[in-house]
Formats: structure tokens, sequence, C-alpha cells
């Protein structure tokens, strides 16, 4: 981890960047989406709610996704918080982190990074050995999984459930123009102040 050097009237001081970072209200969204990684970022949230809830945060996202539910608690976090968000789109916001991308008010991508959306996908491992009827249900499970995620797209975006769902069905890619134009993004970054 990075360390910045500040200089105070006691001399000189190493600060890890994180907590330079969040001292500066910027959050971090790298790697794949856990529940460890979920966990450390709404603990973030949290703090920067209760130190105050009226300045803007801004969230900078390139990941490849990863747990729905964690994804999920990261959205509802964001979203209840009352804080007010920016998310920035730094490089590729795939699957579960293109949509915590979608819980800011300004929605800024970098010119040359991606969105990318698709259905969640199963990741139990083997039905080996299961019933018919625990697949069946685990199969609903995931239905209702992909139904409150293309509630969420179509919300934000401003697109019919059934526009979501037919570029859902595929790994769907956007670039910075078109994830503007889609209303995945509300505008292209200037820079990153």
């Amino acid at each position: 981890m990075a360390d910045a050097i500040r200089e105070s009237a006691g001399g000189y001081t190493l600060l890890p960047v994180d907590d330079v970072l969040l001292s500066r209200r910027q959050l971090f969204l790298t790697g794949q989406i856990t529940g460890e990684s979920a966990a450390d970022l709404v603990r973030k949230i949290l703090f920067l709610q209760g130190e105050d809830g009226e300045k803007k945060v801004t969230l900078y996202i390139s990941s490849p996704g990863g747990e729905v539910d964690a994804g999920l608690g990261i959205y509802d976090a964001l979203m209840l918080s009352g804080l007010s968000v920016r998310t920035v789109c730094t490089g590729l916001a795939a699957s579960m982190a293109s949509l915590i991308f979608l819980a800011g008010k300004e929605r800024l991508i970098l010119p040359h990074a991606q969105l990318m959306i698709h259905d969640p996908s199963y990741s139990g491992g083997s039905f080996a050995g299961m019933k018919p009827d625990e697949i069946s249900q685990y199969l609903g499970s995931l239905e209702k999984t992909r139904e409150v995620l293309v509630h969420i797209l179509s919300e934000r975006c401003g697109r019919t459930p059934e526009e979501i769902r037919s570029l859902t069905a595929k790994d769907t890619y956007f670039t910075a123009e078109e994830a503007v134009s889609f209303g995945l993004a509300t505008g292209i970054a200037k820079d990153l102040a």
C-alpha cells in the first residue's frame, strides 16, 4: 500500500493513501466483489454518512463484478445512505459492478472505459445429486434475482424491462458514448476533479 507524506507543525507524517482519499470522500471499488470487499465499502459509506451526509462522495469503479448479494448490499447502502454519490467508471465496470455504478446520482465514465451488463449466472457448482425440485427451486431463485436486476437497470436507465431483458440475455458491452446514449451513464468524464 502506498503512503502519502504530510507536513505539519510537528514534522512529516506518513499516511496511507487510502486514508487520505477517504478524507477527501473518494472511495474505490476494484477487483472482484465479495462479501468481504462489500462489507469494507459499506463501512466506509456509513463512516462518510456520519461525518457529513451533505457533502458529495465519489466512488471510482473498475471491477469485473462478483457476488450478486454482496453487490446488491453495496447498491442498497449507497441508495439508502442519503449521500450525494457520483460514480465514475475508470476501466471496465462489468456485471454487478455496472449495477453499483447505477447508484450514482451523477454517473460518469472515462472516455475509454466500458460498461457490461448481463443476466446473473449460475455459480453453485454441479447439479449432480440434486433432485428435480431442488434444481427447480434454485432456478426459480435465479429468475427472481434476474428480475431484481432488470428492475434496477430499467428504472435507472429509463428503459423498458423488455429492452433490458433482451440485452442482458448475453454479455452486452457499452463504450462511453453508448453508455451515455443508453442511459447507463449521465456523461463522459472530462477530468477526475
